[in-house]
């Protein structure tokens, strides 16, 4: 049996997600601004061109997973928003409470989650 969360509850997770999101917008514009800097780089050495280009990957991939996270915690908002945060969206069973605590974005329970990651959802 699933156990509504209360407002409260709701709240906190809410703040948190928000909090998230902000981190995570500051974080791709600093990128961003980061790996235009990169691109400004008057670079003639070898060795600092490779550098540069492995700094300006490293930033790219970073962004791409802090832009899929916040997917996530999109997703997870408008969760909150239906009345349908804690629960999987996979099985509909509740999410564990430790596993919202260490991620509040999370849509799906362990297994489910272990099943998409293996591409058999």
């Amino acid at each position: 049996m699933i156990m509504a969360m209360t407002k409260k509850v709701l709240d906190v997770y809410k703040t948190r997600l928000l909090d998230k999101k902000r981190t995570l917008a500051n974080a791709y514009n600093k990128n961003k601004t980061y790996g235009r800097l990169t691109e400004d780089e008057g670079t003639q050495d070898l060795a600092d061109k490779a550098s540069s280009a492995y700094t300006k990957e490293f930033l790219y991939s970073l962004s791409n997973t802090d832009r899929a996270i916040l997917q996530q915690v999109d997703e997870a908002l408008g969760r909150i928003a239906r009345g349908k945060f804690g629960v999987c969206s996979e099985c509909g069973d509740e999410l564990n409470k430790k596993r919202l605590e260490a991620v509040p974005w999370a849509g799906y329970c362990v297994s489910c989650q272990d099943k998409k990651e293996k591409g058999l959802l």
